[in-house]
């Protein structure tokens, strides 16, 4: 097995398609396709199941793809490290943020590092904390714009800034005409939550018992958008930063309102112990924190 045939046969597994996969990596179809059938030989087992809409992976290749998630991009990386030495960091950097923050840092993240660093490729991750830090850990992904804190004795963390949460709900409710409420009056009220442990529930739920008052979850939903879709359909409440729900707040889609007293969260950059840091990757985590002060 070398390189290639991983880059290769992980491009095949993604998009389900020789075709596609040609044309990603910029390889003729049929040199791509014996890189495939080389790897299977050397392996001694089908790696896909081929059929008229595109390729499935096997079990054996749903292995192969899960155990070289992370050692392929490291190792592009390494090469891309190597090659940068004698000028500006260059290769792939893979961000995962969490969905509140993506939707603020993540346009001018994008632009920045275009200025400024011309030979990084970036590609963007949007998800739960708990998922991020996972792929992090695995080095699926470089780093990663998460809720703190964090414990995991594999990563490091910088704290970035301390975000202020509102109570979220659709109008016409029991939130209409409130500039700030307290947890005893969320006592009943149903909630909308990601489940455990995810950060967001994690804090929640450490306020409420620290209050004394009783959660009532109505619904956990996993996802960003089905949490801001559930909470907009009247069904229940739900906990956000302002800023991440502002334009359907305009919109009349949503009303908001403070906590008293305030519930912070805190927002921290993860990244991959010392010796597995690359100069991209590293040169990305400090214009992120650049943003994060000017903002």
């Amino acid at each position: 097995m070398d390189l290639r045939q991983l880059r290769t046969f992980r491009a095949v597994a993604e998009l389900g398609s020789l075709s596609r996969a040609a044309d990603k990596l910029r390889i003729a179809q049929p040199a791509l396709s014996r890189q495939i059938r080389l790897l299977e030989h050397e392996l001694r087992t089908p790696l896909f199941i081929r059929h008229g809409r595109g390729m499935v992976l096997t079990e054996a290749g749903r292995i192969l793809l899960d155990r070289t998630a992370g050692l392929v991009h490291r190792l592009e990386q390494a090469r891309a490290d190597v090659l940068a030495c004698s000028g500006q960091p260059s290769g792939r950097v893979i961000i995962g943020m969490v969905p509140t923050v993506g939707g603020t840092l993540a346009a001018r993240l994008v632009q920045r590092v275009v200025e400024q660093l011309p030979g990084v490729e970036l590609r963007l991750v949007e998800a739960y904390g708990s998922y991020l830090t996972e792929w992090l850990y695995k080095g699926e992904i470089d780093l990663a714009v998460v809720y703190g804190p964090q414990q995991n004795v594999h990563l490091r963390t910088t704290a970035l800034r301390q975000d202020e949460l509102h109570v979220v709900s659709a109008p016409g409710g029991w939130l209409d005409g409130l500039a700030d409420v307290t947890l005893e009056q969320l006592e009943g009220q149903p909630l909308v939550l990601p489940s455990a442990p995810h950060a967001l529930r994690i804090l929640i739920e450490k306020a409420f018992a620290e209050a004394d008052v009783p959660l009532a979850v109505r619904v956990e939903a996993d996802s960003f958008q089905p949490l801001i879709e559930v909470a907009m359909s009247g069904v229940g409440s739900t906990f956000l930063p302002h800023y991440a729900v502002a334009r359907l707040i305009e919109r009349g889609l949503l009303v908001s309102a403070r906590i008293k007293p305030a519930l912070l969260r805190e927002i921290v950059l993860a990244l991959p112990a010392k010796h597995l840091e690359f100069s991209a990757s590293r040169a990305v985590a400090d214009i992120i924190q650049q943003i994060v002060a000017e903002i």
